[in-house]
């Protein structure tokens, strides 16, 4: 038995976790002015977008610079199999935080649909609570009438929902495919597998963004269509942020198979990229049941 120790690599310090606290501020800031100016000519409107793509700009430079950092350690053998445990625990905690994040997006849909519009409709022992908030309110789902009289109408759960459901679906297998591929050398297939995946997640993104459109100007479900439209587009927009940052880690991903990165033994980050994309694909499966079919 070997008495020699393993090494752990203690990195350099780096400035990449300030330039991510600045890139984060001005996402912060810029976003609040967009909002706070949305539907005005206010020059706070354009300082505000400029501002937010700004901060959008310095994450991605933070992002591409840092992670640079880490595959240059790991190709120069600097990593020891407790740094590879650390990443794997750091990707659940990762994963983790995002469960609770769409949690609470759930939790406020729940919130809404079980127990804040029956009590609108007077149910149970809130009869004057109908009477004087909203005489006219009908408790139901989903709520398409707002309290100043705005109408509106539910998305379908056919169509385009559909179409992404069976995508994103589709996704999974190719992407799980591709990781077999790699645990067994298969270069020529991860590629293909890898490529496909990420093309279905561009036709996504596409019928996400075709969806929006169609519910803007046709629907007249916008962000100000009462619970109903903020609870859509929250869940579903956040969603699909997630689905574009899985798509740039897929995108990374090819890029690194192209340089022959990773090995059957040794290829955490693709495991990682599977991780995250599998997680978005079950938050979708949650969306689809419980905003567009039920």
């Amino acid at each position: 038995m070997s008495s020699k120790k393993e090494i752990y690599f203690v990195p350099h310090q780096s400035h990449w976790p300030l330039v991510g606290a600045v890139a984060l501020f001005l996402v912060a800031l810029g976003s609040g002015l967009t909002v706070q100016n949305m539907g005005t000519d206010a020059a706070g409107g354009v300082f505000g977008k400029v501002t937010l793509l700004l901060g959008f700009a310095v994450l991605l430079y933070m992002l591409a610079g840092w992670f640079s950092n880490v595959i240059t350690e790991s190709l120069s053998g600097l990593y020891s199999e407790q740094i590879s445990r650390s990443f794997r625990q750091g990707m659940s905690w990762f994963i983790f935080s995002e469960v609770m994040f769409f949690g609470a997006f759930f939790g406020a849909l729940f919130y809404a649909r079980m127990i804040s519009v029956p009590w609108l409709g007077g149910a149970g022992n809130n009869e004057m609570t109908h009477e004087v908030l909203w005489p006219m309110f009908q408790s139901m789902w989903p709520l398409t009438t707002t309290p100043d009289g705005v109408t509106t109408q539910a998305m379908s759960w056919q169509g385009l929902p559909l179409k992404n459901t069976v995508i994103l679906l589709l996704s999974s297998v190719t992407l799980h495919m591709a990781h077999l591929s790699l645990e067994k050398n298969q270069r020529m297939a991860l590629t293909v597998w890898l490529e496909i995946t990420i093309v279905l997640a561009g036709f996504f993104l596409f019928f996400q963004a075709e969806e929006y459109i169609h519910a803007y100007q046709e629907m007249n479900l916008t962000l100000q269509s009462g619970i109903y439209g903020n609870t859509f587009f929250l869940l579903t927009g956040f969603h699909g942020l997630h689905v574009c940052l899985g798509t740039i880690f897929l995108i990374v991903l090819l890029g690194r198979v192209a340089k022959d990165h990773f090995t059957p033994k040794d290829h955490f980050a693709f495991q990682a990229g599977s991780w995250y994309w599998h997680f978005v694909d079950v938050v979708w499966l949650g969306l689809f049941i419980f905003v567009y079919v039920l």
